[in-house]
Parts: structure tokens; C-alpha cells; sequence
């Protein structure tokens, strides 16, 4: 059921019984009570929301898919305006005219518990009303959410639906009056029971990316509380290492800085020290980073076992690889938890010293052309690998291992995991519904990247 619908339309300063002008003399003609939704602090924000319409471009009214941030969206007798005179945060809104309408073709699949939405009218046209719909079933029905809305200012304000739905969902815009307006920055608050309570979950819950075991000592699988890794002994370093984050595994331990061997390994393996980096113009590179195991000394100390590193140019272990691990960790604060599965392929770096290094460790330690790592963003819930669907975010990749890595910010590196099982042979996300790996596997992020 749908419980409230609280409508902003100016700056307004709500108070029980009564309410004010906004800066622009713009009165609040709804009737609607305020009130705090008392789950909303248990509950996330998806992951990939909200939806700022930076992404897609499209500049005419006739109806057409555009593939945004999160996900494919149908925009009818609506574009996305960049003019000045769209009303917007950023550099794009919804420009929506007549009766026009911004669906969504795909479902969030935790519920909604709340749908915040700005608006604002376009340039200085007059009032205009638009409402909200959802649907249960994928598009086959429709329903109206709340109130309809009349957009009255020329300044972005928010339209907050208080709801109450479980499983799949989706929504509708619908304008019904008025010359145009602009919409910008949706976001769905999902409706799990307990979302907020961060966990630490298994950290090969995407899969076993290459079918690591025990009888291959190439492709030797590794199982740490703190990650899960399959070392390749010809190489001296992991093929991969998986791990899970979440604000569970978060703590204050200091950074310890104390690399070792990893004696876990049988009997006969190579076995790094951190002597074999000295001098050699690498990092001792972290897979699985000291900041993502600080929950405790002895998750810190797990980080810092040499199968965990890898030789990294120290401009990319520095400058765009270190600004990709502190965005995972940013994405942890807004309600998400992260599947992370990263690793090098080919051979050949240049590090400090110049030139092209193959090989470290008197040839012990092969070191990689190339550096990837794949990204799964979830909100906060169970049972993850089937909570993965075709709108989830996915972030894959792919960096040279240079020490001019840092003429692009990570950003510019994003590609597709089938680019990167491609070149490096595995399969990501075996967890997951085949159906769903083939629509993320073959998309390119191109959501915010700080």
C-alpha cells in the first residue's frame, strides 16, 4: 500500500500545521502532512541510483530506448536537455513535453519504500502536473503512486513517494498538463527488511572465475577468511583474487605493513618475499587493499601476504588503481556492498626503472602487461548472486602496466567483463543466471566515478 506522498515545490520549511514560501514566492498548495518515514535509515538507495541522466543523450521528442547509468529507458515526447535553459543538477535533465512520458525498462528487485525525484520547469514555462505509476509486473499493469504532482518553479525541488513495495518494480513519469518540465536525480530507496545491517559474506559468492582447485599448481585455490585467491606457481602470483566489502569488514586497525610469505602454500610452491621487490622499479601491489581489511589487525596483516601482491608500476598502484579501490570503498557508505575480483594478464611492465621488465625475482615473478579488476555493486541484502540483475552495476577494468597509466583517471580504463574473460580466459560471475551475466558481461560502465 502507499502510505504518504510528500511534495516540495519551492524551498520549503515544513513544520507541523504549517508551511512557507519558497525564495521564489512559490506557495505549497498541497495539503500533504510531513513526515519521516521511520525505515528510511534502514533501507539503501540502489546502488546505481540515483539517475542523473549524464550518461545517455538524446536530443529529439520522438519516442526511443536510451541506455542511462542504470539501465535501458524509454523516453516518449522526451529528451535530455543540456541547454540553459533545463533546469538541472550537473550537465543534463528530463526535458518531458506535452504528455509525455520516462519509463523504465527494468526492475529494481528489492521493492521501493521511497522514490525521491527533482523537478523544476522548464526555462519559464507555466505550472504543469505529472504523476508518478509503478508497476509490479514488468510493464503489464500500471498503477499511480500518490498525489499528482504541479510543478510550479523554476528551481530543482523534490518530490518524495513514501512506499510500501516488495519484489520487482518499476516506474513510469507520466506529465499531464503544462508546456514542459525538467526531471532530475531519481532515486529508489529499496525495501529490504533489515537492508541496513552490513554483513560479511563470501568472497567468492560471484563465482570461481577460473575453476580453481587443489590439484592444478597453476591454478591453486587459495581460501582466506579475508579473500579467496587462485595462485598460479609458474608465475609467483595469484591469477586472481576475489573479495567481498561491505561496511562489516570496516574498522580502525592501522595499516600494518608487514609483508610475508605465504606459508598456506604447499610444500615445494615459490613462495614470495618481499625482498624479491626490492630494487626492481614495481610495488608490492595489493589485490585485495590494507583499507578494505581494517576490521581488524589480523584482517589488516591478511592483506600483506605475498599472494596477495602483485609487481604494479608505481604511478598505477598509486594514482588511478588506488583512486578505483577508494571509489569501491565510497560506494560502501551509500547503502551498497561490493563484490571485487581483480588480477593481471600478459607480461611486460615498465616501472621506475624504464624500459620493459618481463620478470622479477631472478624470473620467479612474472609481471603483467595489463591489470583488470570487476566490480559487482549491490545494495545491502542476502543472497546476492541472485539478487545480480540485468540493471545491476557493473564495473570492469582494464589499465596497462605503465608508469604513464596516469595520463587518464580510471575512468577512461572501464570496458566489459567479455572483454576481459577474453583476454584472460576466466568466467566472471558463474554465480549468477547465465541470462543475466550475458546483458552485464557485455555493457560498459558509464556511471559515476567518485
Amino acid at each position: 500500500m502507499i502510505k504518504k506522498f510528500l511534495l516540495a515545490a519551492g524551498i520549503l520549511l515544513l513544520f507541523a500545521g504549517g508551511c512557507k514560501k519558497s525564495e521564489d514566492n512559490v506557495v505549497q498548495h498541497d495539503s500533504t502532512i510531513t513526515r519521516i518515514n521511520p525505515l528510511h535509515n534502514a533501507k539503501a538507495v540502489y546502488g546505481n541510483f540515483p539517475e542523473t541522466f549524464e550518461s545517455g543523450s538524446k536530443t529529439a521528442y520522438a519516442a526511443a530506448n536510451v541506455t542511462l547509468s542504470t539501465g535501458s529507458w524509454n523516453l516518449d515526447n522526451t529528451l535530455i536537455g543540456t541547454s540553459t535553459a533545463d533546469h538541472k543538477t550537473g550537465n543534463a535533465a528530463l526535458r518531458i513535453a506535452s504528455t509525455g512520458k520516462a519509463t523504465m525498462n527494468f526492475n529494481v528487485i528489492n521493492g521501493a519504500s521511497e522514490v525521491n525525484i527533482g523537478h523544476a520547469l522548464y526555462g519559464t514555462d507555466p505550472s504543469a502536473t505529472w504523476q508518478l505509476w509503478y508497476s509490479t509486473n514488468s510493464g503489464s499493469s500500471w498503477s499511480q503512486a500518490g498525489s499528482t504532482v504541479t510543478t510550479y518553479s523554476i528551481t530543482l525541488n523534490t518530490a518524495t513517494f513514501v512506499l510500501n513495495l516488495n519484489g520487482n518494480v518499476r516506474f513510469q513519469i507520466r506529465k499531464l498538463t503544462g508546456t514542459r518540465i525538467n526531471v532530475d536525480n531519481f532515486s529508489i530507496t529499496d525495501n529490504v527488511t533489515g537492508g541496513g545491517s552490513a554483513t560479511r559474506d563470501d568472497n567468492m559468492g560471484m563465482g570461481n572465475p577460473s575453476g580453481a582447485g587443489t590439484t592444478n599448481n597453476n591454478n591453486y585455490l587459495l581460501v582466506k577468511s579475508q579473500y579467496a585467491l587462485s595462485y598460479n606457481n609458474s608465475k609467483g602470483t595469484a591469477n586472481w583474487v576475489s573479495w567481498h566489502l561491505s561496511t562489516a569488514w570496516k574498522g580502525t586497525a592501522t595499516r600494518c605493513d608487514c609483508f610475508t610469505s605465504d606459508n598456506t602454500l604447499p610444500a615445494g610452491f615459490f613462495k614470495a618475499t618481499t625482498s624479491n621487490y626490492t630494487n626492481t622499479g614495481f610495488d608490492r601491489g595489493h589485490m585485495c587493499p590494507s583499507d578494505d581489511r581494517d576490521g581488524s589487525a589480523t584482517d589488516n596483516a591478511a592483506t600483506f601476504q605475498m599472494t596477495n601482491i602483485m609487481p604494479q608500476a608505481p604511478v598505477l598502484n598509486q594514482q588511478p588503481w588506488a583512486a578505483l579501490e577508494t571509489y569501491c570503498r565510497t560506494l560502501i557508505t551509500q547503502g551498497n556492498e561490493v563484490y571485487i575480483i581483480s588480477g593481471g594478464y600478459g607480461q611486460g611492465g615498465t616501472g621506475s626503472l624504464g624500459g620493459t621488465t618481463n620478470t622479477i625475482a631472478s624470473g620467479a615473478i612474472q609481471v603483467p602487461s595489463h591489470y583488470w579488476k570487476v566490480v559487482v555493486v549491490l545494495p545491502i541484502g542476502t543472497s546476492d548472486a541472485s539478487r545480480v540483475s540485468t540493471s545491476t552495476r557493473v564495473i570492469a577494468v582494464d589499465m596497462p602496466n605503465l608508469q604513464t597509466v596516469n595520463n587518464h583517471t580510471w575512468g577512461y580504463y572501464r570496458t566489459t567483463v567479455n572483454a576481459i574473460e577474453t583476454s584472460t580466459g576466466y568466467d566472471f560471475l558463474s554465480a549468477v543466471s547465465t541470462s543475466v551475466q550475458s546483458t552485464v558481461e557485455a555493457q560498459v560502465d558509464n556511471g559515476p566515478t567518485q
